[in-house]
């Protein structure tokens, strides 16, 4: 599709959600809308990663909670292997936990499922121009999100001793005491996920038990004690 002459170019967006009528939905709605060209839909994840490697797309739209690779880890290997490639996040609710860990991985907007058309080629737009595509509700929950950064734990910009973005986010949940059951509702994988990243963790480091674990993390300066 060609835009018309004076008129901006049309964002090419792959669209990423693994109910099939929410994604069929956000697709037949983005066909209706000026300046957006739909080239792809994903139901995971891993689907949405390779349809940027083969279409290099401008933007996409990424569901949050999916199978086998959830949005968060789609899109820091998005932003990680195809750095022209802008993501903006839809998530059922403005408190959702993911929303901090999908902005650490790169995504640049943040829209609920209920936003409408005007407001998805808004973010669109937003994130094209080197700007945040927020929904108002999500950017009050990010603020607050950040303002509690102080007093949280948080895993450190460089990871120590060679670990993984998400290796040293499990040690840090590891440190704050969550069981493999905990870390993985709350990081939105499977426990025998949390258990590779807890193996290669500790080979990686040296440790041996949890314990350990929770004692590294201190040293690191990766788990602090919160303020009273």
């Amino acid at each position: 599709m060609t835009a018309p002459e004076g008129e901006p170019k049309a964002a090419r967006v792959v669209v990423a959600d693994d109910q099939t009528v929410v994604r069929e939905g956000i697709v037949m709605l983005l066909g209706l809308l000026p300046g957006v060209e739909v080239v792809g839909a994903a139901g995971d994840g891993e689907e949405a990663v390779r349809l940027v490697g083969e279409l290099a797309p401008d933007v996409v739209l990424m569901d949050l909670r999916m199978p086998r690779c959830d949005g968060v880890e789609a899109t820091r290997r998005i932003r990680q292997g195809y750095p022209g490639t802008q993501v903006v996040v839809l998530t059922t609710f403005a408190d959702d936990e993911s929303l901090f860990a999908a902005l650490r991985a790169g995504a640049r907007g943040y829209l609920t499922k209920d936003a409408g058309g005007d407001e998805i080629v808004r973010a669109v737009r937003s994130v094209l121009s080197g700007e945040a595509g927020l929904a108002p509700g999500i950017q009050l929950r990010l603020l607050e999100k950040l303002s509690e950064a102080e007093v949280r734990t948080t895993a450190p910009p460089e990871p120590p001793d060679g670990l993984t973005v998400r290796e040293s986010e499990v040690l840090v949940l590891i440190g704050e005491g969550l069981t493999n059951q905990e870390i993985a509702r709350k990081l939105h994988v499977s426990t025998a996920t949390v258990k590779t990243h807890i193996n290669n963790l500790f080979a990686k480091t040296g440790l041996k038990d949890r314990a350990q674990a929770v004692r590294y993390a201190y040293a690191k300066g990766m788990v602090r004690p919160r303020a009273e």
